[in-house]
């Protein structure tokens, strides 16, 4: 019994063999998704497919890299697509600080627009950090955000950078990264995250688990996610997958 919380069934990608890619996850276990839309394209396509499968759900918000290209009409539309009752949090949203398509301080303009949208909501917010932890986090705390909690998806920071994130009511996503041989910061970090703020993701079709890394990723590969996660925490696949399904339908208000 398996929930996703981070999946992109809407990128390019899936266009192809969506049905049978969803099937797959179907037969590995999942029991829902979250459809992250994080543009005008990928938001659209989110809509439609939560509308086509019943066990799908959306997260709508503005990427960090694409900030210079939103506008009020786009946080005017993101809060009117909240009103859908299968649209469960909004983001992605945040900093990332690898790409340079965005300037540093509209990307952070952007991300507080977003937090305050999403408090005018009383919404969960879903952050995307790359190469940001200490902005994201003071940010975080400046706007006040453990009003609403949310994620910190596919975690990437470190032990002390978790901690902050806990304290402020977010839940630690792991996806990917945490099977890879070399990935001694997510295990070690994973190990520490209490099993009740713990979630699992794909963040498909990107960050495909070992020993699928550098293919296509898909959600029927959050079963690996969570066996390896299982295996950190030292409990059994079943409480684990139990667990994070419980802790995202919690956080997501899926009765």
């Amino acid at each position: 019994m398996l929930f996703d919380t981070h999946v992109h069934l809407n990128a390019d990608q899936f266009e192809e063999d969506i049905d049978e890619v969803i099937s797959r996850a179907r037969v590995a276990g999942v029991e829902e998704m979250v459809v992250v839309g994080f543009d005008e394209k990928t938001i659209n396509k989110a809509m439609e497919l939560i509308e086509k499968y019943e066990f799908l759900y959306a997260a709508v918000g503005w990427h960090p890299v694409d900030a210079v290209d939103m506008k009020e009409e786009h946080l005017e539309w993101i809060a009117e697509l909240s009103k859908h009752p299968k649209v469960v949090a909004i983001g992605e949203m945040g900093l990332d600080y690898h790409w340079d398509k965005s300037p540093k301080d509209v990307q952070k303009d952007v991300f507080r627009r977003q937090i305050r949208l999403a408090k005018k909501l009383q919404m969960p917010i879903i952050i995307h950090d790359r190469d940001a932890h200490h902005d994201i986090v003071d940010i975080l705390k400046e706007e006040n955000a453990q009003e609403i909690g949310g994620i910190m998806h596919c975690f990437g920071g470190d032990l002390a950078i978790a901690k902050e994130c806990l304290e402020m009511n977010f839940h630690i996503s792991f996806g990917g990264p945490v099977t890879f041989k070399n990935a001694k910061t997510p295990k070690e970090v994973a190990a520490q995250v209490p099993l009740d703020r713990l979630l699992i993701e794909t963040d498909c079709p990107f960050l495909a688990p070992h020993p699928f890394r550098g293919k296509r990723n898909e959600p029927a590969h959050v079963q690996l996610v969570a066996e390896k996660l299982a295996e950190i925490k030292e409990v059994s696949y079943d409480e684990l997958t139990e667990k994070t399904r419980e802790n995202a339908k919690k956080l997501f208000s899926i009765n």
